[in-house]
């Protein structure tokens, strides 16, 4: 009799324990399809909201960019890449819908047009340091570090002397927790404009002793005035 009803409260344990798991199981999935409905709300009103802005302004690269971005997260590789040309085709220095492009079509699986685009994006910032360098930006915002890094190292053949863009691949580096390279750079921009409390911090949790210098004094009139006076 003991034994049945040792074996009677065992078996009740385990339902009790397994109708509980089925509950939390029941009640995540509900949760999950919860969440999916609000994101998919959110994301419809955010098509609505861009389909208006761009009828008021067709022209508006920005909202094109955006609208290609939600259909790259629905996966809708066509749509996404036509808004991408569209934002590109009205401001060609649109340098995240260059670079979000290039990242859909390595989703999509086109790893050729993607290399293709990207060189091509690459060639026309090359004209200036400036474009280089906010077309790295773009890349790095999509996780295509390899290319950042080569658009970084691209606009400091075009200026060489740029305490910014040392900074700018210092702090990339730094993000990547290859410190080696990151103290290079940004004792070299350091070194251009020792002005900077910020690389002087990171230089100095690196181990690296430096010290701003003290800035000069240019208006003295009221020094002056201090000393000259009779009191």
């Amino acid at each position: 009799m003991a034994n049945i009803l040792k074996t009677f409260a065992l078996v009740l344990i385990v339902s009790i324990l397994f109708f509980a798991c089925g509950c939390q199981e029941k009640k995540k999935k509900t949760q999950e399809t919860a969440l999916n409905k609000i994101s998919s709300a959110d994301t419809e009103i955010s098509k609505t909201a861009l389909r208006k802005r761009i009828n008021r302004k067709y022209t508006d690269a920005d909202a094109h960019y955006e609208l290609g971005k939600i259909y790259q997260a629905d996966g809708l590789w066509e749509k996404a890449e036509t808004e991408y040309h569209i934002a590109t085709s009205f401001d060609p220095a649109h340098w995240r819908a260059e670079a979000a492009k290039v990242k859909m079509l390595i989703q999509k699986g086109d790893k050729p047009r993607a290399e293709l685009t990207a060189e091509q994006a690459m060639n026309r910032a090359g004209v200036s340091a400036e474009s280089s360098l906010l077309l790295g930006k773009a890349f790095q915002r999509e996780f295509l570090d390899e290319k950042a890094v080569t658009c970084y190292h691209q606009a400091l053949t075009l200026a060489p002397n740029s305490s910014a863009l040392h900074r700018q691949i210092g702090y990339y580096y730094l993000s990547k927790n290859q410190n080696v390279r990151a103290e290079e750079y940004l004792r070299r921009s350091f070194q251009l404009n020792p002005y900077q409390p910020e690389v002087a911090g990171e230089l100095g949790r690196m181990g690296v002793v430096v010290q701003i210098p003290r800035k000069r004094q240019k208006n003295t009139k009221k020094l002056d005035k201090m000393l000259n006076s009779k009191d």
